[in-house]
Order: structure tokens, then sequence, then C-alpha cells
């Protein structure tokens, strides 16, 4: 019976690659049509995950989806993207342009080749990724830094995030003397060692008592090319503590609506927030964490003044079912609440640009700690020698930063070498009510954890 399974499914791989032959994906850029934007119009064969992945392309690149329509009923997908550059400008490079289109025509796996457009990474030989998962706390991130500068491993790049008391970051390392991803198993089994006590801390005991969230640090080794951001989505969903504190009530930066499409077998969802970017890119990651498949949609992110952003999502999951029952719905409604928070709340917004050295970011992060500075998020890389880093930061209370503290960290760090480029305060939740849908016109038609990651070739 097994082999006869097999044997189905490679027939139906098959069959699915023969379709995709004979229908080509098409994809038409299209200046001219709208005012404001350019119009992105992609048709192609249906496949699991493909939304998301057009998506990734797009803000790899660094661009701006104003509005979307996606419909992927049967076996086809047909989608419009209205897009801008960061300056609300329609796309002239012709590089882009010509990088939008090989992606979202390709076979392939899409997002390799958008990132590498949207600049130089390093090759599977040359870092070694970590990721990891866990509670936060102040000072967590320089501790992290300083284990590693102990260890004698530079930090090439990281994304850290933070949110409702958990941690994630995805942080790329070489080693010190050779520049090159790390080899040596004994030493990546010391350095696993060493960032597992520091991500459990002391409170792991605690989580690990009767009534505590379970939430533990596992560790291994394994080989992944993912994406930063679309990791930190799935660590942090998958670590449980996203937004998921019982009896916790507070004001959410979105309003989510989740309601029954019981003639069309749909569960529709809508996302009300305020605008910013790659808000779409963290919702879709949500639904595709949890094992959603959109059919249908609508984005509109074209508020004018009120900046805020509309999303309606016709949705089933993996297995075909809508939503089931109250629980799914109200873990559906909090994933997606913590998808839009996660990059709601800025702070106040820190650049360093300095010339790289080993050491560098424990320094830096040592400061901050020894300041009170708790870091919500940051976004670390470094490129021809100069370390390039923005860090969103509060005081260890979650409050805006004081101007004093603020200047005493430009002293021990060096007015030249921090910036403070914005203090982007929280913005109101989206008030009750206003959240129900027209649905006539798709109704009408027919459509922690923790890891290593050992990079080699």
């Amino acid at each position: 019976m097994g082999r006869c399974g097999e044997v189905e499914v490679e027939d139906d791989d098959e069959y699915a690659k023969l379709v995709r032959r004979m229908n080509p994906p098409r994809v038409v850029i299209d200046n001219d049509s709208c005012d404001n934007a350019t119009v992105i119009r992609v048709d192609r064969v249906k496949k699991h995950g493909i939304l998301l992945e057009a998506v990734q392309v797009l803000v790899d690149l660094n661009l701006v989806v104003t509005k979307a329509y996606i419909s992927s009923d049967g076996n086809w997908f047909m989608d419009v993207f209205n897009v801008t550059d960061q300056n609300g400008s329609k796309l002239k490079s012709k590089k882009v342009i010509d990088t939008i289109q090989e992606c979202l025509e390709s076979e392939d796996y899409l997002v390799p080749r958008a990132t590498e457009a949207a600049g130089p990474a390093p090759s599977e030989d040359e870092s070694t990724t970590i990721e990891l998962t866990g509670t936060d706390r102040p000072g967590l991130l320089s501790e992290v830094c300083a284990v590693l500068a102990c260890q004698r491993c530079n930090i090439v790049k990281a994304e850290v995030w933070s949110h409702d008391k958990r941690a994630a970051a995805v942080v790329q390392i070489t080693d010190e003397a050779t520049g090159l991803a790390i080899r040596d198993a004994a030493r990546l089994s010391r350095v696993q060692e060493l960032l597992g006590n520091v991500m459990r801390g002391d409170g792991i005991l605690a989580q690990n008592k009767k009534g505590g969230n379970g939430n533990t640090t596992n560790t291994g080794v394994s080989v992944s090319a993912a994406h930063a951001e679309r990791r930190l989505h799935t660590l942090m969903l998958a670590d449980d503590g996203v937004g998921m504190e019982a009896g916790k009530a507070r004001p959410r930066a979105a309003k989510v609506v989740v309601m029954d499409c019981t003639e069309r077998r749909y569960t529709v969802v809508i996302v009300r927030c305020g605008d910013r970017p790659k808000l779409l890119f963290d919702t879709l990651c949500a639904l595709a964490d949890l094992q959603y498949v959109v059919f249908h949609g609508t984005v509109d992110a074209e508020g004018g003044s009120s900046k805020e952003a509309y999303q309606e999502y016709y949705i089933r999951h993996v297995d075909g079912h809508p939503v089931r029952s109250d629980a799914e719905r109200i873990r559906l409604v909090r994933c997606l609440e913590a998808a839009v928070e996660r990059r709601a709340y800025h702070g106040l917004e820190l650049e360093v640009r300095t010339e790289d050295r080993v050491g560098l970011l424990s320094e830096i992060t040592r400061v901050f700690r020894e300041n009170s500075l708790s870091i919500i998020r940051a976004a670390i890389s470094t490129k021809d020698g100069k370390a390039e880093d923005t860090f969103y930061v509060s005081d260890a209370y979650g409050n805006p930063v004081d101007g004093r503290i603020m200047d005493a960290v430009g002293e021990q760090l060096g007015h030249a070498v921090l910036r403070v480029k914005r203090d982007a305060p929280v913005k109101p939740p989206v008030p009750e009510g206003g959240a129900v849908s027209v649905l006539g016109n798709l109704l009408k038609g027919s459509l922690q954890g923790f890891r290593l990651t050992r990079s080699h070739s």
C-alpha cells in the first residue's frame, strides 16, 4: 500500500510539472494604467505558498504594496499588486523591473534571487546562522553578543525581535580568524551550549513548573538558507509566547475580525490597523504558519491622511476546511494581532554607523544595558568594513527614553557613531466597529528554542 501511495505522489508531482510547462507564468508590469503606482499582474499555475513567495519578492526589493487583489480558486493563481518605491514613486529602475519579472516567472523558489538583487548576501560557505528564541529580559542581546565575542565569533548580520516578553533572533556569524563559516563541530557545540545557557536564563525553572508556559530551550544543528524575517515569524509562533497570555487585556495595534462565509465554505478574515512597511508580508506569514491558504483577498493601504490599512482574506485550512471552533478562531485572531504588533511599535530609533571591528556589537549593547535601555528590535549588518546597525529602544519598562540617558549613551559611544533617527510613539488602536465588509464582489463571482544552522557549500 505504501509503495502505491508513493507512486501516486510521484505521478501527481509529474502531472503538476506538466501543467506548469503547458501554462508558463505570465507577469505584466504596467506603468501606464495607474496614476500613482506601478501595476504588477501575475498569472500562473497555483502552488502552495505562491502568494507569500510573490509578496516576499516585492518586500526584498524594498517595494511598497499599496493595493492588492488576490484570486486563486481552482488551479490558477491570478494576482494584481499596485506597488511604489520607498519614495511613493512608480518603478523606473530597469534592473528592479527585470528582477521582478525574472523572479515571478521562475519555477524555482523565488526568494534567493530577489534577495540577491536587493543586495549581496554572504554565500553559503561564508557564514553560520544561529536561530534563538526565549524569554525576553533586559540585557539579553548584550549577553548573547558577549558570548559570541568571547568565542571569537564575529556577527556580520542579524535580525532581532521581541514581543510580549518573548524574543527571537536570526544571527549570521563568522570565525574571527578566517572570516568564514565555523566548521569545527566541537566549537559549534561549545557555542551552542553557552548560548543555550544564556537563552534559558534564571527563569527556565519557573517556566517548567506546573502552570508555566512550557517553553524550553532546544538545541540542534541543521542546514537552512531561510529568509531571516520569515524565520522570525515562524520562531515566535512556534515559541507559543506571542500574545497568548491568558486574560491579558490591553490596547491592540490591529482590529481583527473573523467571520464565516458558509455558502462558499470560507472563513473571512479582516484586518484593520495603521499602515506601515511590510504589513502585508507579516500578515501573510502568520496565515502561512498557521497553515491557512488564501483563496481571495483585497488589500488597500491607500488610506490618505488616516494612513490606515485594510486587508480582507477568504481562507481555508490546508485540509480544506474553514475555521471550525472557537479555540481556532481565537488563536487565529491573536496570532494576526501579534504579527501586526511585532513591528507596530518602533520606540526610539537609533542608527550606528562606524568602522566595524571585533567586539563592536558587544560594546554597543553593553552600553545600552548599563543605561537601562531595552532593545525592542534590531537590524544589524556589515558592509565593506562598515557597521550599519539600527536599534529600536525603550527604557526598561517600555516607556519613551529620557533625553539625558541618550546624552550619556552618546558620550560613551561617541556622538559621531550614534544618531537618533526617529521617535515613533505608539499608535492608538483602531476603534471598535466599522469592520464589517462588503462581501458581494467575491461572493457573486465564481471565483525556546534555538538552533545552530551551519551553512556550507
